[in-house]
């Protein structure tokens, strides 16, 4: 069955309002502004989407077609070859969802839902506990996929249940998964990375707080984001992790082997910070690839240390 064939029989189950495009090109959808096209590229548009979502994945899983997750593109590098089969934009499943009453100081928000966006909600319920993300580009199901970490947070040490649809005995189905103390997630590692699943929503652990504070501390970080440089270029962020044994973080050790500055085509290490890698305006996927394949060598070769990405390399590299 052909990839249009396959749509056409899942909105026929399901019907609900879908904005499908062929030949989509992902550098609109990513925060590094580079990558070719989707072959297909969904993004559900109504809140009754879930019975579509469960015969997409059904089918595509049956037809062997590939299909690829997107949030907010934030932590991607796409291919200059584009992503084969369809791509499942979730960036308008959004929005806060209702809760159990009998659940308090607990914030629940659909997958899709920016990362910024929940911590302005967060903040007017005058709940503290998110103020950590304010500024970090994605959604909340990236977020949660990564276990994002920033002012030595973590999206674990808030977390209290997740929502996913799962695969289980060839069928899909929704399933609760409760996190307690952050069992499972580790530094930028969360369970949902080795399972076979479209995070649904998130639930936080919040507490009651003053309203002008938690503004205070949004505010701080998202201008210690600015000064740092974070949204000056194209970029997703750090481009390796931090490691502790390490001693020092990937920045300073990137920043003391002399590569701020680096350049390979139009990928650069950024002039002001040692991780964060940009797209100096013309960049290339490779380009992005080939420098921090560089500045991996380079620091293994000078230090022994080996740098892990931060980023995903998808689509097709082959």
């Amino acid at each position: 069955m052909t990839i249009q064939k396959v749509i056409e029989q899942c909105l026929k189950e399901s019907p609900c309002k879908v904005d499908i495009r062929s030949n989509e090109p992902m550098k609109d959808h990513t925060t590094f502004k580079v990558g070719g096209n989707a072959d297909f590229f969904i993004s559900p548009k109504s809140d009754d989407c879930i019975p579509f979502y469960i015969s997409l994945l059904t089918l595509a899983l049956k037809e062997k077609i590939p299909l690829f997750i997107l949030g907010g593109g934030a932590n991607i590098v796409v291919s200059d070859k584009g992503i084969r089969g369809i791509v499942l934009d979730m960036s308008s499943w959004k929005g806060e969802c209702p809760g159990d009453s009998s659940e308090k100081d607990i914030l629940i928000f659909k997958s899709g839902t920016s990362i910024d966006e929940a911590v302005d909600t967060a903040c007017e319920y005058a709940y503290s506990g998110l103020e950590f993300l304010a500024g970090m580009p994605g959604t909340i199901g990236g977020a949660v996929w990564m276990n994002a970490r920033c002012y030595s947070s973590e999206i674990a040490d808030v977390l209290r249940y997740v929502e996913i649809l799962c695969i289980e005995e060839n069928n899909y189905l929704i399933k609760r998964i409760d996190v307690k103390n952050g069992a499972g997630f580790s530094y930028k590692k969360s369970p949902f990375q080795e399972m076979d699943c479209l995070i649904i929503s998130a639930a936080f652990n919040l507490k009651k707080g003053n309203k002008e504070k938690i503004l205070s501390s949004m505010e701080e970080n998202r201008e210690d984001r600015l000064k740092k440089g974070h949204y000056l270029f194209p970029s997703a962020g750090s481009a390796f992790k931090n490691n502790r044994d390490f001693g020092k973080p990937t920045g300073q050790i990137i920043d003391e082997l002399g590569l701020k500055g680096f350049k390979i085509g139009g990928a650069q290490i950024a002039p002001f910070h040692g991780n964060i890698v940009i797209n100096t305006g013309d960049a290339s996927a490779s380009d992005i690839r080939t420098l921090m394949n560089e500045i991996a060598a380079k620091v293994k070769k000078d230090t022994g240390f080996i740098l892990e990405p931060e980023v995903l390399f998808t689509g097709d590299w082959n």
